[in-house]
């Protein structure tokens, strides 16, 4: 199983939780086995480019979000992995106020 596959794994693990989904109720909206979720999930199994748009049909986001923001190869988080994580943890109106100040801020750069 190669790094990629179970950081892909963990993310749809991830999203299926999230979208309060068990393995056998995101197998039954994407038509797929409950065996092979949990394969996918294990990073077991590599995705073909028809499942991954199934499953982000099933769990209503687009595909990219399942690759979106993975660590890089020597599984460290990039500066913008590491800012996203931050602001994720933040409750929706602390993230506003932090999107002003940063746009804010780069205005200011720009200047």
């Amino acid at each position: 199983m190669s790094q990629l596959t179970s950081q892909i794994g963990e993310r749809l693990r991830s999203l299926r939780l999230s979208a309060g989904l068990t393995q056998e109720g995101l197998a039954e909206r994407a038509d797929l086995h409950t065996t092979y979720i949990g394969q996918l999930e294990r990073g077991e199994k590599n995705a073909t480019i028809e499942t991954v748009c199934k499953l982000a049909d099933a769990l209503n986001v687009p595909a990219a979000q399942l690759f979106a923001h993975l660590p890089g190869p020597a599984g460290q988080p990039s500066p913008a992995e590491e800012i996203y994580q931050l602001v994720q943890e933040c409750p929706p109106r602390e993230q506003q106020a932090l999107l002003v100040l940063l746009r804010q801020l780069l205005q200011y750069k720009r200047l």
